[in-house]
Parts: C-alpha cells; structure tokens; sequence
C-alpha cells in the first residue's frame, strides 16, 4: 500500500507575525517544487491571517493547533471552525499531547471536536499517545488504542476517511528523546489493526498515521522509511526553514 507522505509542522507557541511570515517564506522557497507530499505548517492564531497571505495557491497549506466545537457563543478565549476557515485553514491539529497533559483535555472533548472539525470542513491531525509511566508499565498499546478509538467514536467511515492520525508518545516531545524507528512503527503498525477493528482493512491501510516523538533532521530518514510511517509531525525542527525542509527532501530507500 502506497500512502502519500505528509509532513507536518507544529510552530506552537513561537513566532511573531513577522517571525512567521520570514520562517514560511524561507520554508516555501526550499520546498516550492515539492510535489510528492503534503506539507503543512500550523502557526500560532495571531499568525494565521499573514501565513495565509504568503501560502496562498502554493504547495503548503495551513493548519491551526486547536479549536472549539462550538460554531460561537460565550467562551471566552476560544476559536471556531468558521474562524480557522475564513483566515486559510485546512487542518486543525486536535488532541495534542500538551492540550492532554497541560490543558487536560478529556478524550470526549477531543471526540467533539473531531466532529465538529469534519463537519464544518477542515481536515483533523488526531493526536495519540502514552506517557513515560505508561511505556514503563507496558501499557502502551492499550492507551493508543483506546485514544484511537475514543477519538473516532461516532464517525461514519466517510467522516473518518479525513481524519489523519500523530502517534507522538509523550515522553518523546521537546526532549530530544525518540523511539527507534522499529518500535515507532510497530506502535503504527498496531494503531493501524485498531482502525481494522473499527472499519475495515481498505480503511486501515489507506489511513495516514504519521509520528510525532522529536522527529528532526537527523533521525528522519530512518523514521519515514519504516512501512507504516506515512510522515511527521515536526516541533522544533519546524521553527528553522532549513531543517524542516531537509526533513520533506527526506532521502526515499
């Protein structure tokens, strides 16, 4: 089964908007001719506008780190699909390891906006993953399984042919620390059996499950050559144009 790769940058919380309109400059002419993959950058809210503005009829499209379910309404401090739609938005990251573990985001409030992202258009990054005492207590496939189906809990199998899966265990975020290639995949590998589960397996094996532990410069090759790594979602590697660009231009074996 060949899935098309997608690579992903996570800008989090970094970037003025003159920041960001350099750092996709920059990113846009390494990559421009790119044609092969999907590449995404996801700025901060107060970016998304000026982003939108550079990336616009390119070969990089623009995704938002979260969002709320709810169309509007009282709640302060909150961003709706309509909103990330009317600055350029095709993808939402949802469920992220920080929102998890920071925000405490529940798995039903992560379902809902799973939704609520499919239904208004845009395309959900779902994010799953187990923390360091999880993987130490050899519990990691039954917490990205109940995360994977927590998530889809709901959806037709036509709303969940938009959803694209990050496997990003959590002790592996902003540490430098990464699975080795082998036991990411395996992880990837048994993610893909729980959507079998779900759906069927045409679902499964067209599904695009990308990782998220720290992938940068150096260890890409190896990661997205494995069979069941369709791509990345890139922290801090993502913040240099450089970098992230050597990371799309990975070397194919």
């Amino acid at each position: 089964m060949s899935r098309r790769k997608f690579i992903a940058g996570n800008w989090k919380m970094n970037n003025t908007n003159e920041e960001a309109i350099k750092l996709v400059s920059d990113l846009l002419e390494k990559v421009k001719n790119v044609t092969d993959k999907d590449i995404i950058v996801a700025p901060t809210f107060t970016t998304l506008s000026d982003v939108n503005k550079v990336l616009k009829s390119t070969n990089i499209k623009l995704a938002a780190q979260n969002m709320y379910f709810a169309s509007s309404g009282a709640f302060t401090g909150q961003i709706s699909t309509d909103m990330l739609k009317s600055v350029g938005c095709e993808y939402v990251i949802l469920g992220h390891s920080e929102c998890r573990t920071i925000f405490l985001e529940t798995d039903e409030l992560i379902n809902k906006k799973v939704k609520a992202a499919i239904e208004a258009g845009l395309k959900p990054i779902l994010c799953i993953g187990e923390t360091l005492e999880e993987r130490e207590k050899g519990i990691t496939n039954d917490i990205v399984n109940n995360q994977t189906k927590k998530g889809y809990d709901g959806l037709s199998e036509e709303m969940a042919k938009n959803v694209i899966l990050a496997y990003e265990p959590v002790w592996a975020i902003g540490t430098g620390k990464t699975a080795t290639p082998q036991d990411a995949d395996t992880v990837h590998k048994t993610i893909r059996q729980t959507l079998e589960s779900i759906y069927s397996k045409n679902f499964a094996e067209n599904t695009i499950i990308i990782y998220g532990g720290s992938m940068n410069e150096n260890n890409a090759d190896d990661l997205l050559n494995m069979p069941n790594i369709d791509g990345g979602l890139i922290g801090g590697a993502a913040l240099v144009a450089e970098k992230f660009a050597r990371i799309i231009n990975y070397i194919a074996k």
